[in-house]
């Protein structure tokens, strides 16, 4: 991320993914010429599930910061979930190191374990049936591409701050998106 890079939210909750203008600028490699290191803490859901839904992301290197923020009128925790994590991974201009941070199981299971058995069974999961979420899945897989990502999990409202926070700004973009229905 540029150091100039603002800290205020991209925009409306509405907001599915990051515009160009809003995306952020990876840093520019150290001295050892490895990208430096970008932490993102994601999180979504919806009340109920399925129901009006709500997505956050907070992308920081150093002392900047950036939170992303969206929603839908009608979807699923688990697609909030991984809306929340690909458009953190799209918002970065150039490849970099990340160290991803959800409190969704279903995020880190399916990008580090899952999806290589469900894309050599062409989207197929272990029962034969279509892998729900593909759409996602396949996004959030390209996303990831041009990056070196870790994926962490945190237990969710456990007192993490900065997985308070996006669990915050998830829920501020789930309520908007109920006002304005």
């Amino acid at each position: 991320m540029d150091s100039d890079t603002p800290s205020a939210p991209t925009g409306p909750a509405g907001q599915s993914a990051p515009a160009d203008s809003d995306a952020i600028s990876a840093p520019a490699a150290g001295n050892s010429g490895t990208p430096q290191l970008v932490e993102i803490w994601t999180d979504g859901g919806c009340r109920p599930n399925p129901g009006p839904g709500g997505w956050a992301a907070l992308l920081r290197f150093g002392a900047v910061e950036r939170e992303l923020s969206g929603g839908e009128p009608m979807t699923t925790n688990n697609r909030m979930e991984l809306t929340a994590a690909a458009a953190a991974l799209e918002a970065l201009r150039r490849p970099c190191r990340v160290a991803l941070h959800t409190d969704s199981e279903y995020v880190r299971n399916g990008i580090t374990r899952w999806q290589v058995g469900w894309v050599r069974r062409n989207w197929r999961n272990a029962a034969g049936d279509p892998v729900a979420n593909m759409d996602l899945w396949r996004r959030l897989l390209e996303a990831a591409k041009p990056h070196d990502v870790t994926w962490r999990w945190v237990r969710g409202h456990s007192g993490d701050a900065d997985n308070e926070r996006v669990d915050r700004l998830a829920t501020a973009a789930r309520r908007a998106v109920e006002d304005d229905a």
